[in-house]
């Protein structure tokens, strides 16, 4: 691995006159700049921590009680009712001051009391209006008079400026549902997919769980919640993440692409330079706490921010029975690799984050430097994509002392990690939706060697200098080494089972330019439950069937919230594209078209709020698997496969572009791997008016998904629609015509 040089501060010889010391001004200088920015960020750290825990009220509010208590006690008064007299009686000091010294000093400790109280007050009045969220359940355009008030009082609380985590302590915790609901919610969701014996011998074992073992695991749940912050997310990220043994490349990380029609510069340095300035800039935000809290789009609810505090300086360390995620305050520098080679990059220099072109010099420097990489260095970044327990075991026996543990502390300590990788990607050529295809895979996993993909996140740039990022989905991330010859052995069978993982995915990337969320909205039907359900019909022409299908939402409406699950293949969707597929008439197919997508907001609305299933099943299986007992319920539950996984990626978090006046600025979004072997993974980004970008994965290996096979559609029918589709490329561009389907048949004719 290549290092930076290190300067001497100063220098001394020993003569016969005695000690000759020589000092470096200029390197004494940067330490006392480097140390000032240590004590700086430490101090603001501080001053966050008031700030915020004072919140919604503000650390000067306590000079105005101060002021206001020591007016009243001038006009002869008593706000204390005796408390004050109270607290003279017991100072420590009363020997020492003066009676009026003793009388400041009482109500100065009686104000501080006061201004805690009312500080505490507050808070609990902020989370006991976020808990409310009969709001999400309302109309558009039928706002109830206890919403309005309580939006009214959400504003007033909220009117000091927040830091990105002045909420942290008013966010209500997540409830632990019923077992009753659960179960009949559960029920629900699978009657569609199950036959009559399949569905009534589960009914029985719901029945049988609810009546013996439930209760008793509910128990634990409800004391868990009491303690914990969130009684889900420790558990989730732990046996979810961090304990799968597999390859997290392809099955647990996911890719980002950049611009979709715009490039800034095709310089490869200078893309770099000016991505990972960026990438710092941010960075400083997030530590100083100066974003704006996320919300909900268009309303006044915060959400957590929990998940930022370990997006940089954070590595997911290989165990062999579980990984581990470690996390750093601070990291001046970032990992980078080319051409088989990893090079520490300091971005910081006597305290001074380096500009753009100062770090473009030093790229430019890696991408010149002709120096073939060290034996068994060039693809050991293969560890990280293959199976964990063999990449445990070589890490503990070759990554334990050394040189080889001062290399892997130089990617595990490092920001985050950067590729600087030799071909070009993107939106290029003739063939663009082909060159999307081979972005998409290169993002998933590359080379299989060339990305780390135990770091938190990685930013791919390419040789014609356009971007895009891997990321490991529990925030965590891992190394790389110098002189690495004994592990070549691990390293080619690592290599291995993660290149076979990677030539079996398949992905596909388009936009959809028919129309978008403006006309969808037209319609009076979200957005995403049109997509959704249009989801449904293209699987359902594809298979056949229907199946158990996975759409992530969101639960950061409540401390340390992360996921959970809307069963989007529901009765109501079933019945619509049973009706549409037999050619109903038209009124019919779209009443239910608009019973299905109603169910499906109700649906993703109790998911947000608390009252999902999946993380409550999935909690309730890991007390049982504590306690040392077997439910045949909760084995069953959690053995069904979502053969359809789809996820919403959300639009522009930070208003950072201008999407309507400047729409060459959207981008594709990201995606990820099928969940099940024969499966799809669908992901979709709904950017402006007028496009929905998909981003589709299957695997070669499944015949039933392989998206190269032929598929031919026959005609469907409705009333006046008549739409036949032919495809080669099977579920992909077919969810265009799909798609266009569903808008003709409910759209009016004066759209």
């Amino acid at each position: 691995m290549a290092e930076a040089h290190q300067a001497v501060a100063f220098q001394f010889t020993i003569t016969a006159e005695g000690i000759n010391l020589h000092l470096s001004y200029q390197a004494l200088n940067q330490i006392y700049l480097s140390g000032l920015r240590s004590w700086k960020k430490r101090i603001s750290r501080i001053r966050n921590r008031i700030i915020k825990g004072v919140y919604p009220a503000s650390p000067s509010s306590l000079l105005f009680v101060v002021i206001a208590i020591l007016a009243t006690m001038y006009m002869q008064s008593d706000p204390s009712m005796g408390l004050i007299a109270k607290i003279q009686e017991h100072l420590p000091l009363s020997l020492s001051l003066s009676a009026q010294g003793q009388t400041m000093l009482s109500a100065l400790v009686f104000s501080t009391l006061l201004w805690l109280s009312l500080i505490l007050a507050l808070k609990f009045c902020l989370k006991l209006l976020l808990s409310y969220h009969q709001w999400m359940f309302e109309k558009h355009g039928c706002i109830s008079t206890k919403t309005k008030v309580w939006a009214t009082l959400v504003r007033l609380l909220s009117s000091k400026k927040p830091l990105l985590y002045s909420y942290q302590t008013s966010l209500p915790h997540l409830p632990v549902p019923s077992i009753k609901d659960t179960l009949e919610k559960y029920l629900e969701s699978v009657k569609p997919l199950q036959s009559v014996t399949d569905f009534q011998q589960m009914t029985r074992l719901a029945a049988e769980f609810e009546k013996s073992l439930g209760s008793h695991l509910q128990r634990y749940l409800r004391l868990k919640a009491l303690w914990a912050t969130n009684y889900v997310s420790d558990w989730w990220e732990e046996y979810v993440y961090l304990r799968g043994r597999s390859p997290i490349m392809v099955n647990s990380n996911y890719y980002g692409m950049d611009f979709l029609y715009v490039t800034p510069t095709t310089n490869q340095a200078a893309r770099a330079g000016n991505t990972i300035t960026a990438l710092f800039l941010y960075r400083r935000k997030v530590n100083r706490e100066e974003l704006k809290p996320s919300r909900i789009p268009g309303t006044v609810v915060p959400l957590c921010a929990a998940q930022c505090e370990r997006m940089f300086n954070t590595t997911r360390t290989p165990g062999e029975e579980t990984d581990v995620l470690q996390h750093w305050q601070d990291s001046e520098f970032v990992a980078v690799y080319h051409r088989g080679r990893y090079f520490k990059l300091w971005v910081y220099r006597a305290g001074r984050l380096l500009s753009p072109r100062e770090i473009q010099y030093q790229i430019q420097r890696i991408l010149d430097d002709p120096l073939p990489p060290f034996p068994g260095e060039d693809k050991l970044g293969a560890l990280t994509a293959g199976n964990r327990v063999p990449w445990a075991r070589v890490r503990k026996q070759y990554f334990s002392s050394g040189v080889n543990k001062q290399s892997l502390d130089s990617i595990e300590k490092a920001a985050f990690f950067v590729t600087l990788d030799d071909e070009e990607e993107g939106m290029i050529g003739e063939e663009t939706s082909m060159n999307l295809d081979r972005y998409a895979k290169s993002l998933l996993h590359g080379k299989c060697y060339d990305r780390w993909f135990d770091k938190s996140f990685s930013v791919m740039v390419y040789r014609n200098g356009k971007n895009g990022l891997n990321a490991e989905h529990s925030w965590a991330d891992a190394p790389i080494v110098a002189h690495l010859w004994e592990v070549q052995a691990q390293v080619s069978e690592s290599l291995a089972v993660a290149q076979a993982l990677a030539d079996d995915v398949d992905c596909h990337v388009f936009p959809f330019k028919e129309f978008g969320k403006g006309c969808i909205k037209k319609m009076k039907i979200s957005p995403d439950s049109f997509v959704q359900l249009a989801l449904q019909l293209a699987y359902y022409r594809d298979r056949g069937t229907f199946c158990l299908t996975y759409e992530a939402s969101m639960t950061r409406l409540f401390c340390e919230g992360r996921t959970e699950t809307v069963r989007s293949c529901s009765n109501e969707s079933c019945a619509f594209v049973c009706a549409l597929v037999a050619g109903e008439d038209r009124e019919q197919c779209s009443k239910l078209f608009r019973k299905a997508a109603e169910k499906h907001q109700n649906l993703y609305r109790l998911a947000m709020t608390g009252s999902g299933i999946d993380r409550h099943l999935f909690c309730l299986y890991v007390v049982s698997k504590y306690l040392g007992t077997e439910s045949p319920f909760l084995k069953e539950v959690l053995s069904e496969p979502w053969r359809l996984s789809t996820s919403q990626t959300p639009v522009q978090q930070m208003e950072l572009f201008d999407l309507v006046n400047h729409p060459e600025f959207i981008s594709p979004g990201g995606g990820f791997g099928p969940v099940a072997d024969d499966g799809y993974g669908v992901s979709y980004i709904i950017m402006g008016e007028e496009i929905i970008n998909f981003h589709v994965s299957s695997k070669h290996s499944c015949k039933e998904t392989e998206r190269h096979r032929s598929t031919s559609i026959s005609n469907t029918r409705c009333s006046r629609t008549t739409i036949k589709t032919t495809t080669t490329n099977n579920c992909a561009p077919f969810l265009l015509s799909v798609g266009l389907h569903c808008y003709v048949l409910l759209n009016d004719d004066k759209l």
